[in-house]
């Protein structure tokens, strides 16, 4: 493993899905997840988010189109959260719901949709 790519790649992953899940991530990692836990964090987080080519609200609005189009409503909606720290606007996030319906079709809408609103209460009730 390299070290400072881990590293990079543990604080780019704390500041878009937060300290609290990241942390409570590794905390329950075992020795079965263990080395896919540290894999996440360095390549994904590390290598991939680590880099400044992209900026955070590109690669967050790339997120959540891949991840509405694969289903993945889990991950969808930490990665909605993660939009909102990362500065994507409301209206920005709006349109690239609409989007991802057009493309991957009104289901995918529907449920980017229902997440969204999911994530935004749970931010309202959270005083955020």
């Amino acid at each position: 493993m390299d070290q400072e790519r881990y590293d990079a790649g543990l604080k780019a992953r704390k500041e878009v899905l937060g300290a609290e899940y990241v942390d409570k991530a590794l905390a329950n990692a075992d020795d079965f997840n263990r080395e896919f836990q540290e894999m996440v964090t360095e390549y994904c987080w590390g290598t991939i988010w680590g880099n400044d080519r992209l900026s955070k609200q590109q690669r967050s609005i790339l997120n959540l189109g891949m991840l509405a189009a694969l289903g993945r409503s889990h991950e969808f909606g930490l990665h909605f959260k993660g939009a909102i720290k990362n500065g994507v606007s409301l209206d920005e996030l709006k349109e690239v719901l609409h989007q991802i319906a057009v493309y991957c079709g009104i289901p995918a809408g529907v449920e980017s949709f229902r997440v969204a609103r999911q994530i935004l209460a749970e931010l309202e009730a959270e005083g955020k």
